[in-house]
Parts: C-alpha cells; structure tokens; sequence
C-alpha cells in the first residue's frame, strides 16, 4: 500500500519544480500541456508503487517518468509537427535533457515564478496562477489561502491560463527590470505559502512542514537575486526561520495547539533560530522597512526574554498596522496591549474589532477575561468559538478549557 501522507508530501514538493522545467523547456504558453504531463506521472506513480512499493529514489523515478511522458506526447502528437517541432528544431539539443538535475529545476522555478508575475494579468491572477503551478496548492488550497471560494479560483486560473496562450511564446531570458518589477508579488506569494504551511487552513493537522520548508527554499533562491527590494527577501527569511524553529513545540503528542507560553521551550530549534537573527541583520542594511521586516522582528523578540520584549513588540505591530492593516494583526495587537498596558485596555480594543464568527477572535476574548478573572464571560466566549470551530483538534482543545473553566465557576 502507499503512504497517502508520503504521496501528498513528494506531490507537493515535485509538482512545481515539473511543472516549471516543462514549461522552461517547451514554453510557458504550454502550460496546461505541463499539468497534464505531470498529473499523468503521477498517476503512473500510484499505480505503479501501489504493487512494488515507494522506489528508493521517487524524485528520481518522478523526473525521468515525466520527461519520457512529454516525449512520448510530442511523438503522438500534431502538435508537435504544428506548433513545437518549428520551435525546437531552432534550439540545441541542450534544452531537451535525458534527466532533470537539481540545477535545472532550480534555475526553471526561479524563471518561471517571475515570468508569471510578469504576466499582464490581474494580481490575484498572478497569485492564484503560482500557488497552482509553482507551489502545487489545489483549487480548495488557493481558495481557502485567498479567502475566496472553488468557482471562482477556477475561473481566474481558466482566464490565466487562455491569457499565456493568447501571449504566443513568452520570454523567459529575463533581465534585472523583470525580476525587479515582480519582486513584491513573488515576496507576497511565498508569504502566503508559509502562511499555509504553518497553519494550514483545510487540513486538521495545522502544521504542514513540507511547505514550510519549501517557502524557506522558495525564499533563499530568490534572495540570490540582487534587486533593489532584496532585503525584503532576507527579511522574509528571517520570518520564516523564528517561526518554523518554534514548529515542533507548537503541539502536544494528541496533536493539538499549546499556546506560546505552554511550548517547551527546549523544542525550539536553535539553528534555526540563528538562521533568523543573521537574515534580520542582513535585512537591516537596506534603506526600506517593508512588513516582512516588522513581523520578522515581532518574530524574534517572541524568541527573547528581554524584560523590554513586549514594549518592542507593541512598537512594531502599531508600525505593521500603518503599512498594511489586517485585522488579525489588530487581534494580536490587543494581546500585547495586555502585557504592556492593562487586559481591560486589551479586551476594549478587541472589541472594537467585532470579528463575529472568527474563533480566533472570541478565543483571545475568552484568555483576556480569564486573565481579568472572569469566568462567566471566559466560558460565554469559549463557547462562541466551539460554534465556529471546524478542526477536530481545536475543538478538542476549546472543550478543555470550557471543562476547567467550569470547574472553577
């Protein structure tokens, strides 16, 4: 049998890196032609592994599978004859490999998420188009990332994808003004990636490391790149590192949520944490303060026990709330206000937000009057949150500390 966990993790790390090398080789424009390709390969895969097992090298098995489909397709194929044959004849036989290495997938990735972002299609095209192709997210995935729903996230990747075919063969020999102008969106995209990997909106396991790590190697690939906003990549960086090093601490053993001052601290992933102080340093050094560099430096003093740490902390998300307001960050901006100021200015705060319906809303309502020691609202609100709580394993949680909370009554 095949470890379904197993096969969701290598679909999700080689799915865009196929997708990106077909699509260097043989045009953008075929991008459709790629999925296809590579949905067919892993078909084969779980077929084939189904009766000998996981080969010792599945990347490996991926790659070559998928290079044999596309040649195959091309032979059988009028489209080959009227469409790619004129283009490939004119190329070396250098852009047609016997084997995909790890320096073409790389260098493809880096192309072809710029020449997206490139595209002259509507931002949130440009998103939901990589964290298709680039990012291997389905339709459900990007819908739920971008607060949208399926129809309409397969409408606007059905309109992308007939715009790159509209746009005939798209440049990918790109110059320092292309990475330049896409540089924000691609910063934005793996934000959101790393978004979904440390706390996935669909899955009941909330921490999907896979795609955290692949947003870590999504954002030093491009921080290679020396562009105007590069510090924004070191900063982001930065970000992803103090947060991932705090992943294996984040749940106990029955998979459930601990909060920050419940994490065993010993955990915490040291190097890691490292990794984030030397890119904040290497971000300090640009001129531009960009979001990234707030929430990587909210990130680091949470790794500090600095007795001026929550001050600081204040200080950055009031900054963060001027360049980009998310009512989430107000949320967690109410929390600090607690440890800096009084829990009454906090629960006052958090109720001007009215987020009716979050249940991270009503749990930070529920924690701010259970500090403030009342225990009739702390239990009225950690009630309103098992309302409009989906994931078994918070459930699990709210019900918890509902039955302490009515111990103590």
């Amino acid at each position: 049998m095949i470890d379904d966990t197993q096969l969701i993790e290598i679909f999700k790390t080689e799915y865009s890196k196929l997708i990106a090398v077909l699509c260097q080789y043989y045009g953008v424009t075929e991008v459709q032609l790629a999925e296809d390709i590579v949905s067919e390969t892993f078909l084969k895969a779980m077929k084939t592994w189904a009766h000998k097992g996981v080969p010792d090298k599945p990347t490996a098995w991926l790659r070559k599978v998928a290079v044999n489909n596309l040649k195959d397709y091309y032979k059988r194929s009028k489209i080959y004859k009227e469409k790619i044959l004129v283009n490939l004849e004119s190329k070396t036989n250098s852009i047609q490999p016997e084997e995909i290495s790890n320096d073409i997938v790389e260098d493809s990735q880096l192309k072809m998420i710029f020449v997206v972002c490139n595209l002259r299609i509507r931002d949130k095209a440009k998103i939901c188009l990589a964290l298709r192709i680039l990012c291997g997210f389905n339709i459900n995935e990007i819908a739920k990332a971008l607060l949208s729903n399926d129809e309409a996230i397969n409408k606007i990747l059905y309109r992308a994808k007939k715009k790159i075919s509209e746009n005939g063969i798209l440049n990918t020999n790109l110059k320092l003004e292309n990475y330049n102008q896409g540089y924000d969106t691609v910063l934005r995209i793996i934000y959101l990636l790393f978004n979904e990997g440390y706390y996935s909106s669909i899955r009941e396991h909330n921490v999907r490391e896979e795609i955290c790590w692949e947003a870590l190697r999504l954002a030093l690939l491009l921080s290679k790149i020396q562009v105007e906003q590069q510090t924004a990549a070191y900063a982001l960086i930065a970000l992803i590192s103090f947060h991932s090093s705090r992943i294996h601490a984040r749940m106990n053993s029955s998979n459930e949520d601990l909060l920050f001052n419940e994490q065993d601290r010993a955990k915490w992933n040291k190097p890691l944490i490292e990794k984030g102080k030397k890119y904040l340093n290497l971000a300090s050094h640009g001129s531009v303060i960009s979001k990234y560099h707030l929430e990587a430096a909210i990130a680091f003093w949470h790794t500090t026990d600095n007795p001026k740490k929550w001050d600081n902390i204040l200080q950055l998300y009031d900054r963060l709330l001027t360049i980009e307001y998310s009512p989430i960050v107000a949320l967690n901006r109410a929390y600090v206000l607690s440890k800096t100021n009084s829990v009454h200015e906090a629960i006052k705060e958090a109720n001007k937000l009215e987020l009716d319906g979050n249940n991270h809303y009503y749990c930070l309502l529920a924690e701010l009057h259970k500090i403030n020691g009342n225990n009739q609202m702390e239990r009225k609100y950690l009630r309103e949150a098992l309302k409009c709580t989906i994931k078994k394993s918070e459930q699990n949680l709210i019900n918890k500390k509902l039955e302490i909370a009515s111990r103590l009554q």
